[in-house]
């Protein structure tokens, strides 16, 4: 048992952090309105660390007017916590901020059997927030404890949108200067990627380093008691630098080490569950097929050159590849459709597809210079195949700059730059 003195200075320390944040203009974001206070169900937001996840509770909870208490468990001081000392904090919660109709729990993946304590407090009516950044540990107690009393939000780092709108870069006038300023700042997205905090650090290296080390030390390495401590840090930073990429355990394997695919798979699992990297399937109608040659993508593209040693080109195609993935996500993701890329057994590829069941709405391809006629050519074969196989004509090239409205073999393509999809 965790001393009750200990919890009510952490409990109180965190509070006057949340005091100090009064007076500070924080970013909105338009996961807030999927937020839903005045549901019965637990709101729960889950994604990689300092994504934003707890200005977002915050910001809806400001709004409210109403009294809320909040705890991050988040604290090395929390290290041994348990489930029984979970009634302990709600005693000193209430002794530090009175009677209170939100409860906010940030991080509480950390406690083994914490929806014992969120699911008798929803049974005594208490609206609760939730936040974590592990997917297992969250959407696993989830679906087996809390199924239907629980609405679950994804939050990825700062969409381009978000970005701008931090920065005050006008998205809507059509101006050429404010154009040319919304070009300039998606130029800067591109290169230093969406984590809110990198728009006030000076040293972007470090932030990012420190965070991809605690993500794979706490996160991972002790919460699954990693046996090959150097080959599992080895494998996570060679798959951002190499991403995009398709999975090849036999390669990964022997690259860092390894001897077992199967310890390899369950090391990349580790690494999605925190959301350190993302999954993408190939495109089939066959279960099997789907299952096979996964490709992964980082959360963001400040991983894949921001580390220190990193020794990753400057590759910007890569990179807007893997926010045009993230963008699909998303606005796909909260209205139950799917993303798959496209590659048939010619090789003709179509970096995403977008599916509702088993119908393909859309097709993406990404191509930040298709200047290059051969470039130009490639790229549209990729999307008229795929569009010839799935019956699908919302057809879609994404671009750095070129804006264009093309018609081949009486199929209709938008050619948008990134800088204008991105914030539509």
């Amino acid at each position: 048992m965790i001393d009750k003195r200990v919890i009510e200075q952490v409990v109180a320390e965190q509070q006057a952090e949340l005091i100090a944040l009064q007076d500070l203009e924080l970013c909105t974001r338009k996961e807030e309105n999927d937020i839903d206070l005045d549901s019965n169900l637990a709101q729960v937001i889950i994604g990689v660390r300092r994504s934003g996840k707890s200005t977002l509770c915050y910001n809806v909870l400001k709004k409210c007017h109403d009294n809320f208490a909040y705890v991050n468990f988040d604290d090395e001081r929390f290290t041994d916590m348990q489930t029984d000392d979970l009634n302990a904090v709600l005693e000193i919660l209430y002794k530090v901020y009175g009677d209170f109709k939100y409860l906010f729990l940030d991080e509480i993946q950390n406690i083994e059997g914490w929806h014992l304590f969120v699911n008798r407090l929803l049974r005594q009516r208490m609206r609760i927030v939730v936040t974590g950044s592990n997917a297992k540990l969250l959407s696993g107690e989830l679906a087996t404890h809390l199924t239907g009393r629980n609405n679950q939000i994804e939050l990825y780092p700062f969409s381009f949108a978000d970005w701008c709108h931090c920065k005050g870069i006008d998205v809507k006038s059509k101006t050429t200067k404010a154009e040319a300023l919304r070009r300039a700042s998606f130029d800067e997205y591109l290169k230093k990627g969406g984590f809110p905090e990198l728009l006030n650090v000076k040293n972007s290296t470090r932030y990012i380093s420190n965070l991809v080390n605690n993500i794979l030390k706490r996160d991972i390495e002790q919460r699954h008691k990693i046996k090959y401590v150097e080959a599992f840090e080895q494998l996570a930073h060679h798959l951002m630098n190499i991403a995009p990429t398709i999975i090849t355990e036999n390669e990964l394997a022997s690259a860092v080490g390894l001897k077992s695919n199967h310890t390899v798979n369950n090391y990349i699992t580790f690494l999605k569950e925190a959301y350190l990297v993302l999954g993408l399937r190939r495109f089939s109608t066959k279960s099997r097929q789907r299952i096979r040659f996964e490709k992964v993508y980082p959360i963001d593209v400040a991983l894949m050159d921001g580390r220190p040693d990193a020794f990753a080109c400057e590759n910007v195609g890569w990179r807007l590849e893997t926010i045009v993935y993230i963008e699909l996500l998303r606005r796909n993701r909260p209205i139950n459709r799917d993303v798959y890329y496209y590659k048939n057994s010619n090789g003709y590829e179509a970096d995403f597809v977008v599916c509702r069941d088993n119908i393909v709405e859309e097709i993406y391809q990404v191509s930040y210079d298709i200047s290059n006629d051969k470039t130009r050519k490639r790229e549209l074969r990729g999307l008229l195949t795929a569009s010839k196989e799935t019956r699908c004509t919302n057809l879609y090239l994404i671009t750095d700059f070129h804006r264009e409205e093309i018609v081949v073999d009486d199929k209709t393509i938008q050619i948008i730059p990134a800088y204008e999809w991105l914030i539509e």
